[in-house]
């Protein structure tokens, strides 16, 4: 005997629904993925095209990076910060030294603290060159690629020039820097900026207002002001809400206060206000390079380095026999500084936000404790947040523009 009709049609619905496989995918990518850069992994659940959710797993570069500072002396973990983000390591140097000085109660003398700010600042483009450029490759876009790599060599060829290597520069000293400025530093520098920012034109043209990549960039990757505080998320990320917070403004350090520049901010959110803020934070280091230049031009040859016993020797204002004087540099060497005792925490502004280094000493040659407060590891934990929903392809370009290095995810 034969079904009646609607049972039939009721079966044959079962199977359609059966056959669509409406059940989540679940993806892996990464860590070996060229996107990944080999440092993360996203295990992706995936609704369609859609992201339903996403884990984010971090600590495939680790280096126990604050356990190999505690193991040596205060000069030997600043080769160590160099590697927290290969894009901008002076800045983490910067960042740590300063942390040491606040203990000492040690001030570098002023024709440093330019050189400072001005190695800081070509570090700052060069990571927003990559970020920038990168972001472009990834999403198919060579030609601007090529702009901004172009652009981040001659930035390395000037980081090179002033503190004798272009990536890993182990440059800053606590109480100083490596060396002063070579005397045609100026005039180098200058004409390579010129380049750079005929080269950001050429970039802008390609790219700011074109219809692929301003589709593939607005309206993703969007996070709220609110979310943006309660995960404490700093650096261009914040600014692209609103958040007009920046370190150098918020808590001047070094000369900042003395120098005149901007802080762009966005208003949505998404990943093209922070493409948007990175190409005018760009803009904004240049000019503050320019002014560095000047002053140092105008404070003429002088230290570099602060005279202080505790720091270098011999001392200024005393006057040491040969064998003394011996004696004092083969431990200033072999042990380095004997910072006193207690604890200081000190924050920078880098690329990607907030640096910060809490740092304890017990009186010896050795940190006691030494802990960072890396932007990448914080920025990166909203990240859920602004993909649930969107599509697998907007995870790129998101990923790209919170510009996270493994090296500051070491925990």
């Amino acid at each position: 005997m034969s079904e009646a009709p609607e049972n039939r049609e009721s079966g044959l619905e079962e199977d359609f629904e059966r056959d669509l496989h409406v059940e989540r995918q679940i993806l892996n990518m990464g860590p070996s993925h060229p996107a990944t850069h080999g440092t993360v992994k996203f295990l992706v659940e995936l609704d369609g095209e859609n992201i339903a959710d996403v884990d984010i797993q971090v600590g495939y570069l680790h280096r126990g990076f604050e356990k190999e500072c505690e193991a040596g002396t205060w000069y030997q973990a600043i080769p160590y910060t160099d590697r927290l983000n290969y894009n901008s390591a002076v800045l983490a140097n910067v960042g740590f030294v300063l942390a040491v000085e606040k203990l000492l109660g040690l001030e570098a003398p002023e024709r440093c603290q330019w050189q400072r700010v001005l190695a800081s600042e070509l570090s700052r483009l060069a990571d927003h060159l990559t970020r920038c450029g990168a972001g472009c490759l990834e999403l198919a876009a060579m030609t601007p690629f090529l702009y901004g790599i172009q652009a981040r060599e001659l930035t390395w060829d000037l980081l090179e020039f002033l503190c004798g290597a272009r990536v890993t520069s182990n440059y800053v000293r606590i109480g100083g820097v490596k060396h002063p400025m070579p005397d045609t530093f100026p005039a180098r520098c200058r004409d390579s900026i010129a380049k750079i920012r005929a080269l950001l034109v050429d970039f802008d043209e390609v790219v700011t207002s074109n219809r692929i990549f301003v589709d593939r960039l607005k309206g993703t990757g969007v996070i709220s002001k609110e979310d943006c505080l309660r995960y404490a998320v700093t650096g261009p990320i914040l600014r692209s809400v609103g958040v007009p917070l920046d370190v150098r403004k918020a808590e001047p350090y070094l000369v900042y206060e003395e120098i005149d520049f901007d802080v762009p901010v966005g208003e949505v959110g998404d990943n093209y206000d922070r493409y948007l803020v990175c190409v005018e934070e760009m803009q904004q280091s240049l000019r503050i390079v320019e002014q560095c230049l000047a002053k140092l031009e105008r404070l003429g040859p002088g230290p570099v380095n602060a005279l202080d016993p505790r720091v270098r020797w011999p001392a200024k204002g005393r006057v040491f026999n040969h064998m003394e004087e011996l004696i004092q540099q083969f431990k200033s060497v072999t042990e380095g500084p004997r910072v006193p005792a207690g604890e200081a925490y000190f924050a920078v502004e880098s690329a990607n936000g907030e640096l910060g280094f809490y740092l304890v000493s017990d009186g010896s040659a050795v940190p006691y404790k030494v802990r960072c407060r890396p932007p990448s590891f914080i920025n990166v934990a909203p990240l859920p947040l602004m993909l649930r929903g969107a599509l697998l392809a907007d995870l790129i370009p998101t990923f790209d523009f919170i510009n996270m290095i493994g090296g500051e995810c070491d925990r």
